[in-house]
């Protein structure tokens, strides 16, 4: 995971229903905001990891934010896709807002911020991860108690 310094972005998403939602709702918790998409077979291979991750999880203050950037057009299949990953949320930035507006630069998908409990950006993964690994899971939980 590279180091990298910044806060929340103020661009949003939306959920499955269509309501809005940033980031700084999470503001207390760990947030692992995953970019991803259906077309890209890394997204595909690295989701099941970031599932197992949530669910291991239960009540501590760790968010995984997997946001969908699927056009408008795909946005059934990306629901679908997450369906099967339970227990993870379906998120999707409708606008094609977000990628652009991120610091560090997203280099392609699947891309991951990681942000501490005070919104201030930990690390950025590019690329895919095993986000089952115990040294992520134990990264996070360290994140989590700070």
């Amino acid at each position: 995971m590279k180091r990298a310094a910044g806060v929340y972005p103020v661009i949003g998403f939306v959920d499955a229903a269509g309501k809005a939602h940033k980031l700084s709702e999470f503001k207390g918790k760990v947030v692992v905001m995953n970019l991803w998409a259906t077309w890209c077979a890394p997204c595909q291979k690295e989701m099941p990891t970031l599932a197992i991750l949530q669910k291991g999880f239960g009540a501590k203050p760790i968010a995984i934010v997997p946001v969908s950037i699927d056009s408008k057009a795909a946005v059934d299949k990306a629901k679908a896709f997450i369906a099967a990953n339970k227990p993870l949320p379906f998120f999707h930035d409708d606008e094609g807002a977000l990628s652009p507006a991120l610091k560090p630069a997203v280099e392609g998908y699947p891309t991951s911020f990681v942000y501490d409990r005070k919104g201030n950006l930990y690390g950025v993964v590019q690329g895919e991860a095993d986000w089952a690994s115990p040294g992520i899971k134990a990264l996070l939980e360290k994140l989590a108690k700070g």
